[in-house]
């Protein structure tokens, strides 16, 4: 696994986990890229998510919340309701996730009537060649 992060003056840090990745392990990556401050939090503090469009909203949530598992629509429409203190119909959230996963920003897996959706990682992304 491997996580880049840009700081505000532009500098890149690259952070690499080889070997067994587990949730401990990763979850401890995601703290170090917090420390050095990429993860911004969404909310009234942040002038720039206020403007972003409601699928860059979407986006964000999905990338900030669920960056490691599979979820639903309903898991980001209950996480962007609490995040963004606006209410968002479910339709709308699976228009956006679909966009998203059309556009190679997330993986989109059907089973039977139920679909989830999960975050392309970089590594993935190489390998079936999209981004």
């Amino acid at each position: 696994m491997r996580v880049e992060v840009y700081d505000e003056s532009g500098n890149r840090y690259s952070i690499s986990l080889d070997g067994k990745v587990t949730r401990k392990n990763a979850l401890r990556v995601l703290d170090m890229v917090e420390l050095l401050g990429g993860m911004p939090e969404l909310g009234p503090e942040s002038q720039s998510n206020e403007e972003l469009p409601k699928i860059e909203k979407v986006r964000f949530v999905v990338e900030r919340d669920f960056p490691l598992v599979w979820f639903t629509p309903k898991d980001v429409q209950v996480a962007y309701e609490r995040e963004a203190n606006e209410s968002v119909g479910s339709s709308t959230i699976s228009t956006y996730l679909s966009r998203l996963s059309d556009k190679g920003v997330l993986i989109k897996a059907k089973d039977s009537n139920k679909v989830r959706y999960r975050v392309m990682s970089s590594g993935l992304s190489r390998l079936i060649g999209t981004q």
